[in-house]
């Protein structure tokens, strides 16, 4: 069975996979530049200008998520704010669950 427990977000692993691959292109892209004729540079160009287009859609992501992950956090500090009681109960009874299940291995 595999260990999720500190296996980054999905959009995380999306964000990564994007920087690898604009990482890998440009790499391609530097590598090429030097044996490009006419054909290359018009090929190199394209290449170039998706590399950037990428890049600005991962950026985008990055803040989308950032967004996202800070008004969860408000979201959750708000409503225990409001209800510490309530979390304070939550809180043992998620507790009592775990000891109950690590008590039976």
């Amino acid at each position: 069975m595999e260990d999720t427990r500190n296996a980054p977000a999905p959009e995380q692993r999306l964000a990564d996979d994007l920087r690898t691959l604009i990482e890998e292109g440009e790499a391609l892209l530097r590598g090429v530049a030097s044996e490009a004729g006419a054909l290359g540079a018009d090929a190199q160009q394209r290449l170039a200008e998706q590399l950037e287009s990428a890049r600005g859609r991962l950026a985008e992501l990055e803040k989308v998520a950032t967004e996202r992950t800070k008004a969860a956090a408000k979201a959750t500090d708000d409503w225990v704010h409001d209800n510490p009681w309530q979390a304070v109960g939550i809180g043992v009874g998620v507790g009592l669950v775990v000891g109950l299940l690590i008590g039976r291995r």
